[in-house]
């Protein structure tokens, strides 16, 4: 089954009867979408999201009571890497002659070539899986390395780098910009050639692919302290663990700056806030505070600023939702 790049395509077992569940489920490999057998004596359920880019495919999910099958035969399989993320839960990913298990945050690394693989979750794991084009790695110096499987550990820095900025993908919307799907794609292929030790000469902070991640990164430590009034540079520095001085330069790269994407995220919360009606009882001065506005001048007049309205004048207008 064809996906153009930019694409998302989603399953879930929940809505097939009982006994019509593992044909729906064996069905999605007739389908060339995924091959999964379920395992026996136990529930399967399957909950899954493809993403296409171009070179890269990203699947997100949920599995239990599978095994789900890479065979080096399949299309494609012989010159694509592997890379699958267990978010929460156990898998045990095998080959004839490597068995990897994988706990919450490990990751493996393989190619098919001659072996294929099989990843067994007898019990719920939430995961990401990838497959990227070798072609799109290998000028950054990765080789399939016969099929040799590795473990990932969870506190490698370039995983989670890219654990996060797949999430980032899979909640972006296709139509948000017609290019973005090949700029992420190269990002991905980045961080996975960081991953699988690509031989680069610049150093691994220059790479565009983890300048991209630790932007994300950045905005998303952002979006989840908004409230904080006291939510400084420094602070979202030392957990992302770089400089302040760098954050400063991944925002610059944007043509933007720190501050300026904060005030941008708050005033965007606040206006969400006051035009919920269930939220109308809610005074102006509570809704600026829990947007990280610590002053409620300064929060009136950048909000009118930005909206040519007052916060009075939005909320008596705010649509019902």
């Amino acid at each position: 089954m064809p996906f153009e790049a930019g694409s998302k395509w989603s399953f879930s077992s929940s809505g097939s009867p009982p006994d019509e569940r593992a044909a729906s489920i064996r069905d999605l490999h007739e389908r060339g979408i995924l091959h999964l057998e379920p395992l026996p004596n136990v529930v399967s359920r399957v909950e899954i999201t493809k993403y296409a880019l171009p070179g890269v495919k990203i699947l997100a999910g949920t599995l239990s009571g599978l095994v789900q099958i890479g065979d080096a035969k399949d299309p494609g399989a012989q010159d694509d890497l592997f890379l699958g993320v267990n978010l929460t839960g156990k898998s045990t990913v095998r080959q004839p002659r490597r068995e990897v298990v994988l706990d919450s945050g490990q990751a493996a690394l393989f190619s098919c070539l001659d072996d294929g693989f099989a990843a067994y979750r007898p019990t719920p794991v939430s995961f990401l899986g990838l497959r990227v084009s070798h072609k799109a790695v290998a000028p950054l110096g990765v080789k399939l390395d016969n099929g040799r499987m590795r473990a990932i550990p969870p506190d490698m820095g370039s995983l989670r780098l890219l654990t996060t900025y797949l999430r980032f993908i899979c909640s972006w919307e296709a139509e948000d910009a017609s290019e973005l799907p090949a700029t992420m794609a190269a990002h991905v292929a980045d961080l996975v050639a960081l991953i699988a030790g690509a031989d680069r000469g610049a150093p691994a902070a220059e790479i565009c692919g983890v300048r991209a991640a630790r932007l994300q990164a950045a905005k998303s430590d952002i979006c989840r302290n908004l409230s904080d009034c006291g939510l400084s540079v420094a602070a979202v520095a030392a957990r992302q663990g770089v400089t302040p001085r760098y954050i400063h330069k991944l925002f610059e790269s944007e043509g933007a700056t720190f501050s300026e994407y904060v005030l941008d995220r708050r005033l965007s919360a606040a206006h969400r806030l006051l035009t919920n009606r269930r939220l109308a009882d809610r005074s102006i001065a509570s809704v600026a505070f829990d947007s990280g506005f610590a002053d409620l001048s300064y929060f009136n007049r950048t909000f009118r600023r930005r909206y040519a309205a007052t916060p009075t004048d939005v909320r008596s207008g705010g649509e019902l939702r």
